[in-house]
């Protein structure tokens, strides 16, 4: 772990006025939350662990760079990854009730974490209280994607789900300014099956049809690099996926 700069424990005392958090870009959201918080920046490489389930809770973390997954342990052991985050959003928000993290997060590329202290975070809210609105609104954001991630895996079938999959991924890096025709998937095909509730051959299969149909490509075979050439065909793809199948009508009853 590599620190990049030193804490500093005493946030900007300088009130900032309204913002329009619903409307600012993840980039000016940075730029703010560095400038009142002053928070400890920290390299992290690929498979390093944020924390872990059971840690004690004390610090919440924002993402300025890097992709991040979200791990469980289910019941019998296993890791099941169940959630994915991005530039701009933010871990351990599951420890401020219970007082420890409940589950683990990991880097899943080379990036960069903020970590603050969640005591002095509450003490610069006093003094600039638009923090509470990106807070509010990053929360909002965790509870929206974790629904939607919900119904896809309970309403999808197995191809509509794997689209649904790289648009959310694609629609990501577009709302934080990121290229789109051509992304890298930080997951492994039996990691992105662990997410959608899929094995790693059906995962195969439903990438080789949108393929297929020409939905995307591969830079090169066996890699991660997806080539998407319009994010909406994914959707329209999703929504063929649930379009009722025409019952053919016997001709003696037309």
């Amino acid at each position: 772990m590599l620190d990049t700069a030193h804490r500093d424990t005493h946030p900007d005392t300088h009130p900032d006025t309204h913002h329009d958090t619903a409307h600012e870009s993840t980039t000016d959201t940075l730029k703010r939350l560095a400038a009142l918080l002053h928070p400890q920046r920290r390299v992290v490489h690929t498979g390093e662990v944020i924390y872990q389930a059971g840690e004690r809770f004390e610090n919440l973390y924002v993402l300025n760079a890097g992709f991040y997954k979200i791990v469980n342990l289910s019941a019998d052991g296993r890791e099941q990854v169940v959630g994915l985050k991005f530039r701009g959003d933010w871990l351990g928000f599951e420890g401020i009730a219970s007082g420890c993290y409940g589950c683990d997060a990991v880097a899943m590329d080379t990036g960069e974490i903020w970590v603050v202290p969640y005591e002095v975070f509450m003490a610069a809210c006093k003094v600039n209280p638009s923090l509470l609105q990106v807070l509010h609104a990053a929360m909002s954001r965790e509870i929206a994607s974790d629904r939607d991630s919900l119904m896809s895996v309970c309403t999808l079938p197995a191809d509509a789900r794997v689209a649904d999959f790289l648009r959310y991924w694609a629609e990501s890096l577009a709302e934080r300014g990121m290229r789109t025709d051509q992304i890298t998937l930080r997951m492994t095909r039996a990691e992105i099956g662990n997410y959608l509730g899929m094995t790693l051959e059906t995962v195969s299969r439903a990438l080789s049809r949108l393929a297929r149909d020409k939905v995307i490509g591969f830079a090169e075979k066996g890699r991660r690099d997806v080539q998407i050439p319009d994010v909406g065909a994914l959707s329209a793809f999703v929504q063929r996926c649930l379009a009722p199948v025409p019952v053919a009508v016997p001709a003696m009853l037309q």
